[in-house]
């Protein structure tokens, strides 16, 4: 299994995305085309309205698929925008990443290159890749989070132990402390209150995270939200002395220099804001090292609905709510994970219950004829 593993982690690296530099001329030229920025009268690219970590994504993705035609029979002068994206340049590039990713990557990577595909080429058909796209979603497995659920009190509680543990350890550098310190507060901080990654990864002192009479805000405008709503939820007063201790002591120490920074989150290699994928791989270092699993940020927003769907029943839509879904619906489908886990063992302790009203020991209930079980 270990050696398995390093093989596809070889081969991730030898498949890596292309960058958009290394693009094909037409390609190049009509992604410049479609984030056109909107000007008065004059309506913009078909991906302008798109936020930047979406566009990225579809970067990344779309140079994936560029990176595997141009190992496979590299790139023709002269060809057109999204000219390699056929029927079976594509079934070669599915069977790539079967061979190298999960199931629901490789539905997503399909899905997002046909996204990529239309935005480059308005003018083509590519209902086909829509059925390839439609047949993989059918088959994908979803990897199951129950091993790695987790209840919110628990990272909650690790975040506060590595920043308690942080300001013990004097006999270790200002620079390791405040590392440590810096990524116990992201665990408890996106514990209590988990918003998505690419908004958690970007706070910023003074506009996203500020201070209102003592109290400490997220502050989400619409415009960088999912949904398009603004979102402001305050931060629980046991952070409070933390996140000051935080900003007083640990966070200057990560700056150095560049003490201009608004970042809430800087690295402790160069002063500078933490980029989204640093904050990811710090939180779930940070979880694997206190609890002995690796949580990664998205799986506290299932922690988060999770926790509420068990300890929250008299408030039924209060895991839509903290997740800022628009429908109480979207938090029960992908974050509430403990719909059959909690009915089984309700279901165990009801019949643990009868039986010892009835008398029965678990040896005499087993001597039972099936006929008395019905």
């Amino acid at each position: 299994m270990v050696s398995r593993n390093k093989n596809r982690a070889a081969l991730a690296r030898s498949c890596g995305s292309l960058p958009i530099e290394q693009w094909p001329a037409a390609d190049r030229a009509a992604w410049t085309v479609a984030c056109r920025p909107a000007e008065r009268l004059k309506p913009g690219g078909a991906a302008c309205h798109m936020k930047p970590v979406t566009r990225n994504d579809l970067v990344r993705r779309y140079g994936a698929f560029l990176g595997h035609v141009k190992r496979s029979n590299g790139f023709e002068s002269g060809a057109e925008a999204a000219v390699y994206v056929t029927s079976v340049r594509v079934e070669g590039y599915v069977e790539e990443l079967k061979s190298r990713v999960s199931s629901v990557t490789v539905y997503g990577s399909i899905y997002k290159l046909r996204r990529m595909a239309q935005l480059l080429a308005p003018g083509r058909d590519f209902t086909w890749l829509t059925e390839v796209e439609k047949d993989l979603a059918l088959v994908m497995q979803p990897r199951s989070k129950f091993d790695r659920l987790v209840w919110t009190e628990v990272l909650v509680e690790a975040g506060l132990s590595l920043m308690a543990e942080a300001d013990a350890a004097t006999h270790r550098s200002g620079l390791a402390r405040a590392r440590q310190f810096r990524d116990g507060l992201m665990v408890a901080l996106l514990a209590l209150c988990p918003v998505r990654l690419k908004n958690f990864a970007a706070l910023e002192i003074g506009r996203t995270f500020t201070q209102v009479k003592g109290s400490w805000w997220l502050t989400l405008p619409a415009r960088e939200t999912k949904e398009g709503r603004a979102d402001e939820r305050p931060v629980l007063d046991i952070l409070t002395r933390w996140i000051d201790r935080y900003l007083s002591l640990h966070r200057p120490v990560l700056a150095r220099a560049d003490s201009a920074s608004t970042a809430l989150w800087l690295s402790s290699t160069d002063g500078k804001a933490l980029s989204y994928a640093s904050v990811e791989r710090a939180i779930s270092t940070a979880t694997l090292a206190t609890i002995g699993i690796r949580v990664s940020p998205h799986l506290f927003r299932a922690a988060g609905g999770s926790t509420c769907a068990v300890h929250g029943g008299r408030y039924p839509h209060l895991a839509s709510a903290l997740l800022h879904h628009t429908h109480p619906a979207i938090a029960e489908e992908h974050y509430v994970c403990v719909g059959s886990l909690t009915a089984s063992q309700a279901y165990a302790a009801l019949i643990r219950t009868q039986a010892g009203r009835l008398g029965h020991s678990s040896a005499s209930v087993r001597r039972l004829r099936p006929s008395r079980l019905l």
